[in-house]
């Protein structure tokens, strides 16, 4: 007996609907020239899109805990305490790092970080991508692992282990509203992986078709055949990233609870803390003082901490599972004296 029927129905339906609304902001190609009119192909063009996805992705929480806590079950109430926790958590390191980009870039709208990202960089005669992927590897690698983090995909599927809560916060859904739950989860895949993509991969660009059909770098308007290859482009990447996931959940097992706690608050956070302040200093030093070459200044400082994150973790030292020392019990050391003497004396005294 749910306690509350209209918050046991809208918990699913609140999920699925933040997990859809960021797909409002995401740039799937640039304009497009039908019959002479100008049309973007996105659905909201807004400034503030990042701001956008974040606050639209942390209302979905309420969704699972709602949902979590209407079901008068301790299995779903136990599974969306998790699941909050988990995702306020990487939320928090997500955001840091993407403060990063917004630095490098100076904007918030998804448009304008993908536009930035088309062509090659010659440095001292070396081409190179411009993608963010190649400039800030670490803020990346941070954004990538939180984002698995936020769809709760393997090895970070905590909130719904069959093995340790029967199926967690929708335990005691079913039908149409079950579904609902699912849906949302691989909604959010799909609409995380076109947020990296636009952010880390560049969008539609791909500098080498680029330079095969334009010579040079992308207009800002196509006609209706440039716009269906750059479509397809950004889709041949979000499918590359949603293999990805499924390349990770036949591959690692999942973690403990307190392993996925320490990793954003011991690892994550501070490794996008760090990676935020260092490319402040940099922009800051290369508009004050016209400071050279910032983005190999912000590569080296990425790969300078990703070194010291691996030499940190591989020194901690590693916890060993030992028995409790529970009073009353055999395997208190105490308890296990007293035995062996007691049964020293039983010996002597058959003896």
């Amino acid at each position: 007996e749910t306690p509350n029927r209209f918050l046991f129905i809208i918990g699913p339906g609140l999920f699925i609907v933040t997990a859809l609304m960021t797909s409002a902001v995401i740039p799937w190609g640039s304009n497009i020239n039908l019959f002479g009119k100008i049309i973007p192909l996105q659905v909201a063009d807004i400034n503030i899109a990042i701001l956008f996805v974040f606050g639209v992705v942390s209302i979905g929480v309420y969704g699972i805990m709602i949902g979590g806590w209407a079901s008068n079950n301790k299995f779903g109430l136990l599974g969306a305490v998790r699941a909050s926790s988990q995702m306020i958590s990487y939320e928090v390191a997500m955001g840091l790092s993407i403060i990063s980009i917004l630095m490098m870039t100076g904007s918030l709208s998804l448009k304008e970080i993908t536009n930035q990202q088309h062509g090659f960089i010659n440095w001292h005669g070396v081409p190179y991508f411009s993608w963010f992927v190649f400039k800030q590897p670490l803020v990346f690698l941070i954004f990538l692992i939180c984002a698995f983090a936020e769809t709760n995909r393997t090895p970070f599927d905590l909130p719904e282990c069959e093995s340790e809560l029967v199926g967690g916060y929708h335990t005691e859904y079913s039908s149409m509203k079950f579904a609902l739950f699912f849906l949302a989860e691989y909604a959010a895949m799909i609409t995380g992986s076109a947020i990296m993509v636009a952010v880390f991969l560049g969008g539609w660009h791909l500098p080498w078709i680029d330079k095969l059909i334009y010579g040079t770098a992308q207009p800002a308007v196509s006609d209706w055949l440039g716009v269906l290859l750059k479509f397809c482009v950004y889709w041949g990447k979000v499918i590359a990233f949603l293999f990805f996931y499924m390349w990770v959940r036949w591959t690692l097992p999942r973690f403990r609870f307190d392993q996925l706690m320490n990793l954003a608050w011991r690892g994550m956070i501070p490794l996008s803390l760090c990676a935020m302040l260092i490319t402040g200093g940099v922009v800051f030093l290369q508009r004050a003082e016209g400071l050279m070459y910032t983005r190999l200044w912000i590569l080296l400082a990425n790969l300078v901490l990703f070194a010291i994150a691996l030499v940190v973790i591989g020194k901690r030292p590693k916890r060993q599972n030992k028995r409790v020392p529970v009073p009353n019990s055999r395997y208190n050391p105490q308890v296990a004296a007293e035995l062996a003497v007691a049964k020293a004396q039983l010996s002597d005294d058959q003896a």
